[in-house]
C-alpha cells in the first residue's frame, strides 16, 4: 500500500513531494523526494518607490497634467480678452462714427459730364495692313461737394477715353483740385492718342458702329482716377484712392476724320460735340476694384 504527502499550502521556495512506500511482507518502508524544475524563469517583480503610499497618484504625472490644464486656461484667457478687446474698438468706432454723421452728416461728392467735344478721330491704314488711331477730344467734367463742413481734397487726376473696353484717347488733370463746402468745381482736359496701333477685330468693330445706319456713332466711357482726401474742419483723413466712371455718352465721328481742314488756309478745327444728356457718373473706392480684380484673376486663371 502506498501514502502520499502532499505539500502544505503555505509558499515555499522548494516544493518536495514524499512518497512512501509500505512492503506488504516485510513491513520495509521507502521514502522519495523529487523537487521542482530549477530552469524555470523566476516570477516577476513589483518595483515600488520607496516611501510612497500605494494610493497615492504619481507626482510626476500630476506635475504634467496640471502644466497642460495652466497652458490651456493661459490661452483662452488670451483669447477671451483680444476678442473682448476687438469688440470694444469695434464700438468705439461705431459711435464715434454715429457721433460725426450726428454732426456733420456727410455725404459723397457728385461728379457729371458739361461737355464732351471730339476734335479729330482718324483711322489711317499703313501700306503693311496696320491700322493707327489719331484722336483729339476736349473734356469738361463737374463737380459738386454738397456738405456744409467738409471738404474734399484730390490728387492730379488721370483720364481715360473708352469705346467697348478700347483705349480712344487719354489725358489728365495735373493740379491738385480742393472741392469746398457746398462748392462747384470744373475740370476741363484735352485728350490724345497719337498713331496708337490697332488690332484688325477692334478696327472692324469701330467701323461697324461709325457707319450703323440706325444709329452711327460710338459709345463712349469716362474713367477718372485719383486719390482724395477728407478734411472735417481740423480733422484730416488718409487719402483714398477712387475711382469715377461716367457710362451713357454718345458721340458722333467728325468728318473726314476732323483735325485741321487741309484745303483752306484757316487753322479752324471742327468738333463735333458729344451728347452727355444721359451720362451718369458713379464712383468707387480702388480697394473693392482690385479685390475685385484679384478674385476674377483668379477664378478665370485656369480658364473657363
Amino acid at each position: 500500500m502506498t501514502d502520499r504527502v502532499y505539500p502544505s499550502s503555505k509558499p515555499n521556495g522548494t516544493t518536495t513531494t514524499t512518497t512512501k512506500t509500505t512492503a506488504a511482507r516485510g513491513g520495509a518502508t521507502a521514502t522519495a523526494t523529487t523537487t521542482p524544475n530549477s530552469r524555470l524563469p523566476p516570477p516577476p517583480r513589483k518595483t515600488q518607490i520607496p516611501n510612497r503610499h500605494p494610493d497615492r497618484p504619481n507626482p510626476t504625472t500630476t506635475n504634467r497634467r496640471n502644466r497642460r490644464r495652466s497652458r490651456r486656461g493661459c490661452f483662452c484667457l488670451c483669447c477671451f480678452w483680444s476678442i473682448l478687446i476687438l469688440i470694444l474698438l469695434l464700438l468705439i468706432a461705431a459711435v464715434a462714427g454715429c457721433i460725426l454723421y450726428l454732426l456733420y452728416h456727410p455725404h459723397r461728392p457728385t461728379f457729371s459730364i458739361a461737355a464732351l467735344k471730339i476734335s479729330e478721330f482718324n483711322l489711317t491704314t499703313a501700306a503693311d495692313d496696320t491700322t493707327h488711331l489719331t484722336s483729339a477730344l476736349n473734356l469738361t467734367i463737374s463737380t459738386r461737394n454738397p456738405n456744409k463742413k467738409i471738404q474734399f481734397h484730390y490728387d492730379p487726376i488721370a483720364i481715360t477715353c473708352l469705346s467697348h473696353e478700347t483705349l480712344i484717347a487719354n489725358g489728365s488733370f495735373p493740379d491738385p483740385l480742393v472741392s469746398g463746402p457746398n462748392n462747384v468745381s470744373v475740370i476741363r482736359s484735352s485728350l490724345y492718342a497719337n498713331s496708337m496701333l490697332l488690332d484688325t477685330e477692334t478696327v472692324n468693330q469701330l467701323r461697324f458702329h461709325i457707319n450703323n445706319k440706325k444709329k452711327p456713332g460710338l459709345p463712349l466711357k469716362i474713367l477718372l482716377d485719383t486719390s482724395a482726401q477728407v478734411k472735417i474742419e481740423s480733422m484730416k483723413t488718409k487719402k483714398v484712392g477712387i475711382r469715377i466712371q461716367c457710362e451713357g455718352i454718345h458721340s458722333l465721328i467728325p468728318k473726314n476724320g476732323g483735325g485741321k481742314r487741309r484745303n483752306s488756309s484757316s487753322s479752324s478745327v471742327v468738333a463735333v460735340s458729344a451728347i452727355v444728356t444721359d451720362a451718369k457718373c458713379k464712383m468707387d473706392l480702388r480697394s473693392k476694384l482690385r479685390i475685385w480684380s484679384l478674385w476674377y484673376a483668379k477664378n478665370n486663371e485656369f480658364g473657363p
